[in-house]
């Protein structure tokens, strides 16, 4: 059974790094100039590490996004653009048929 002090009093746990003797050199001086100890950035890192963010960074945003559908036949079917383009000539050739219908009336039948 686990201590119920274990949950309230935070107990400490050891644990053994190996690190590069320059880098170790190297955060000690930080940690001296921040007034903590090497044990206490390394918690603060871990715990920055392990919490859970109130939102996402830009990171997690782009880990998530779904990767990019082919834009060619699934996309835009060739048959959807020839129809498009099929109602398109048919508006323009009834535009132009009432166009020249109405000119013609204008001009005396010859289309002007």
């Amino acid at each position: 059974m686990i201590s119920i002090c274990a949950y309230i009093c935070r107990v400490k746990e050891r644990l053994n790094l190996t690190i590069d003797g320059a880098l170790l050199e190297a955060m000690k001086a930080y940690a001296a100039s921040k007034e903590m100890s090497v044990s206490e950035l390394v918690e603060s890192y871990f715990r920055s590490v392990t919490k859970p963010v109130g939102r996402d960074n830009i990171l997690d945003l782009v880990d998530r996004l779904e990767p990019p559908e082919d834009k060619g036949e699934e996309k835009f079917p060739k048959w959807k653009l020839l129809a498009a383009n099929e109602e398109r000539a048919t508006a323009e050739a009834a535009r132009q048929e009432r166009v020249t219908g109405e000119a013609a009336k204008e001009g005396g039948g010859y289309g002007f």
